[in-house]
């Protein structure tokens, strides 16, 4: 078979597309003098299991067992990317022991600026959301025509609450950004909600991903559009958005009966945790990776695992232009349906509405 075939063709345009990053760790040749090079350190995102390990690692590895920065020193910058611009003096950093949990923000943390890296593992925050669900769980079944809410982290795409609702088996229904819903009428989650089986239960738990539902809920359209510190559009509140239509839908149907939604955020909860021995370990691989990599010249990457195997540096371009939606035709959503009996919440055609030509 001539190697110009379109099948022969079509896999060397694929390989083409294929993403190689240089494999993270030690080099033969380093790009700066260790003993005139100064090193600084900031966060810029929230907090997670694991950071004050990268962060004691990267101190250790500098001052310790590279004995880099010795005339310079190792440098804490406050208040994240803020800190460059501001007068006031970074902190030094020593060889001291660090605390196994996250510091408060603005103390100098894990590198950014030219090799950043990513801390916490999911299974460990995976539990944390487990018992955030258990609590929902408990206040619903302990409440008359009880329902338990629990938000959970996840603006853009519905991972982790996919993952949660996996592992919890108490969700009556999960809602996540990548999957429209509907809230009143024919085919709505209040209906689902309320369904006879679920009566017979009188009680109810959902997971609702951040995220979620941003596009039902109601906005000043004249107002200017709200960022964060980071420039992200400031989302709404969808837990306590749909806590207030859930009192509200029930006092017009069912007015008079008993009614109680609790309403759970565990977001605080789970980010700061204390890290576990696989964090310990994993942070401590990224940290030792990003000092070797500063060394060698490379900037702007990320060190984090590729296909789960090996640690590579990653461009921050591309980690930044990535998108990793859930896919609600793969077979985890179609799980997560599958536990919760939930439909797709979308609202159902009129009775002997068909199809025009």
């Amino acid at each position: 078979m001539s190697s110009s075939t379109p099948r022969r063709a079509g896999a060397a345009a694929a390989a083409q597309q294929l993403a190689a990053y240089h494999r993270a760790g030690p080099r033969r040749e380093v790009a700066f003098d260790p003993v005139r090079v100064r090193a600084a350190i900031v966060t810029c995102g929230g907090l997670c299991p694991g950071m004050n390990t990268v962060v004691g690692e990267l101190v250790r590895r500098a001052l310790g067992a590279l004995r880099l920065c010795a005339g310079g020193g190792v440098f804490g910058v406050r208040n994240g990317y803020g800190g460059f611009y501001s007068e006031e003096e970074p902190s030094r950093s020593s060889r001291r022991r660090w605390n196994s949990g996250t510091r408060p923000a603005g103390q100098c943390s894990a590198r950014r600026a030219a090799g950043s890296t990513s801390a916490g593992s999911w299974a460990h925050r995976a539990a944390r959301r487990k018992q955030a669900i258990a609590a929902g769980h408990v206040e619903a079944e302990s409440a008359v025509n009880g329902v338990g809410l629990v938000k959970l982290m996840g603006r853009s795409t519905g991972h982790i609450a996919l993952h949660a609702t996996l592992s919890s088996r108490d969700v009556d229904c999960c809602l996540i950004p990548e999957e429209n819903f509907y809230l009143r009428g024919a085919g709505g989650l209040f209906e689902f909600l309320y369904q006879p089986h679920q009566k017979e239960r009188a009680h109810a738990v959902v997971v609702v991903a951040e995220g979620a539902g941003q596009g039902l809920i109601p906005t000043n359209t004249d107002a200017p559009r709200r960022d964060d510190e980071s420039g992200n559009p400031a989302f709404l509140d969808v837990g306590a958005w749909l806590k207030a239509e859930l009192k509200a839908w029930w006092e017009e149907e069912h007015a008079g009966e008993l009614f109680t939604v609790k309403y759970i955020d565990p977001t605080y909860m789970i980010r700061a945790v204390p890290a576990n021995a696989e964090d310990n370990l994993y942070c401590t691989l990224l940290a030792h990776s990003a000092i070797h990599g500063v060394m060698a010249g490379y900037t702007g990457f990320v060190s984090g695992l590729r296909h789960q195997r090996q640690l590579r540096y990653i461009p921050m371009a591309e980690v930044a232009e990535g998108k990793n939606p859930v896919d609600t035709k793969d077979h985890k959503w179609a799980w997560v349906r599958s536990i919760t009996n939930q439909p797709r919440l979308h609202p159902r055609p009129a009775p002997g509405a068909g199809a025009t030509s």
